[in-house]
C-alpha cells in the first residue's frame, strides 16, 4: 500500500500539532524555517517495514535528515533513531567526514557512493526498512546499505556518541522524524509504501 504524507500526516516532536512556529508548507512542500525553534516534524503513524520516498533539497552548507523506527519517549529523536543524514558535503564541516557525509547512516556508516548535491535543488531520496535490512537511495542510486543486527555495526554503535542512548537504534517500529537542524531544508512529494 502506498499513501502520499502531506503535511496533516506530521506534528511536533513531544507535541499534538504541526509546529508551525519552524515549519511552512508551501504549495506541496514542507519547509523547515532557518533561524526559528528547532522542531522536529514526527510522523503521525509507526512504522515497522517501509519504503520512504521524498525529494529534498538544501540550501548551501544545509543540513538534515530522516530519522526511522523513533521512540518519543527519549529527550530527542536521535537518541533513539538511526538516520539517513542529508547534507551539503561542499559547504558543511561534516562532509569532510565519511560518516556524517549527505547519504550516510549518521555518525556510523559512510555512503558507497558519492553523493554530492547542488545547493536548493531537489533531489531524490529514497529510505527502505525490511526486518531491520536498510538500504539509502539518492537519485536513484543504491549509496548504502547494512543490517541494523550487523555484528560490526553493533561494534560501531558500542564506540561511538550513541553508546550513551540504550534506546538508539534497538526498537524494530517506531516513528520517521524529519529533521529540524537549524538551517533551512525543503522536503516535498512524500509518500510511504508498507506491506498490505
Amino acid at each position: 500500500m502506498i499513501r502520499q504524507l502531506d503535511a496533516s500526516q506530521w506534528r511536533a516532536w513531544h507535541g499534538d500539532s504541526f509546529p508551525d512556529c519552524c515549519w511552512q508548507l508551501e504549495g506541496d512542500e514542507l519547509h523547515a524555517i532557518a533561524g526559528t525553534q528547532r522542531i522536529d516534524l514526527v510522523s503521525l503513524e509507526r512504522y515497522r517495514n517501509f519504503r520512504l520516498r521524498f525529494e529534498f533539497a538544501l540550501p548551501y552548507a544545509g543540513n538534515s535528515g530522516v530519522f526511522y523506527h523513533v521512540q518519543e519517549d527519549v529527550e530527542l529523536s536521535w537518541h533513539s533513531g538511526p538516520e539517513l543524514q542529508l547534507l551539503d558535503d561542499q559547504g558543511h564541516p561534516d562532509g569532510r567526514v565519511p560518516s556524517t557525509r549527505n547519504g550516510a547512516l549518521y555518525g556510523l556508516l559512510p555512503p558507497d557512493a558519492d553523493t554530492q548535491l547542488i545547493p536548493d535543488q531537489f533531489i531524490e531520496a529514497a529510505l527502505s526498512v525490511h526486518n531491520g535490512e536498510v538500504e539509502h537511495w539518492l537519485n536513484g542510486r543504491l549509496v548504502l546499505r547494512y543490517g541494523l543486527s550487523d555484528e560490526a555495526l553493533r561494534k560501531r554503535i558500542a564506540t561511538s556518541k550513541f553508546s550513551n542512548y540504550p534506546r538508539f537504534a534497538r526498537a524494530d517500529e517506531g516513528h520517521i522524524v524529519l529533521q529540524h537542524h537549524g538551517e533551512a531544508a525543503r522536503f516535498r512529494r512524500l509518500s510511504i509504501e508498507t506491506p498490505d
